[in-house]
C-alpha cells in the first residue's frame, strides 16, 4: 500500500473514532478561530477541533493530491496531554494518532 493510501486509511479511522466517541462536531469554529497562528491553534481551538477542522483536511488533501507528506510528526504527545481533559475513553484514538505519527515518519 502506498504511503498516501496508508495515510488516508489512518485519517479515515481517526474520523470514525472521533465520531464514535462523540468528539466530532457538526458546526465549524469561526474563521477567526481557524486562523490562529499558534501551534495546534491552542489559543482558539481544542485539540479535537484542531484535528477535525485543520489537521485531518490538510493531510487528506495532501494524500489525495500525491503531495509530499510532512516528515516530522509528534501529534501523539499533544494528543496524550489534551485527551486527559476528555471524558470519554480515548485509548483507540491515541493509538490511531500514534499510527499517524509513525506513518508520516516512515514515508521519508
Amino acid at each position: 500500500m502506498s504511503p498516501h493510501n496508508k495515510l488516508l486509511e489512518i485519517l479515515n479511522a481517526i474520523s470514525k473514532e472521533m465520531t464514535l466517541k462523540g468528539l466530532w462536531q457538526s458546526t465549524a469554529p469561526s474563521n477567526e478561530a481557524l486562523s490562529s497562528t499558534q501551534p495546534f491553534c491552542v489559543d482558539t481551538l481544542t485539540f479535537c477541533e484542531w484535528m477535525q477542522w485543520i489537521m485531518l483536511p490538510k493531510l487528506e488533501k495532501m494524500a489525495k493530491s500525491g503531495a509530499a507528506l510532512p516528515s516530522k510528526s509528534d501529534m501523539f504527545s499533544m494528543a496524550e496531554e489534551a485527551f486527559k481533559r476528555v471524558e470519554v475513553d480515548t485509548k483507540m484514538l491515541l493509538s490511531l494518532v500514534l499510527k499517524l505519527d509513525h506513518c508520516l515518519r516512515v514515508t521519508h
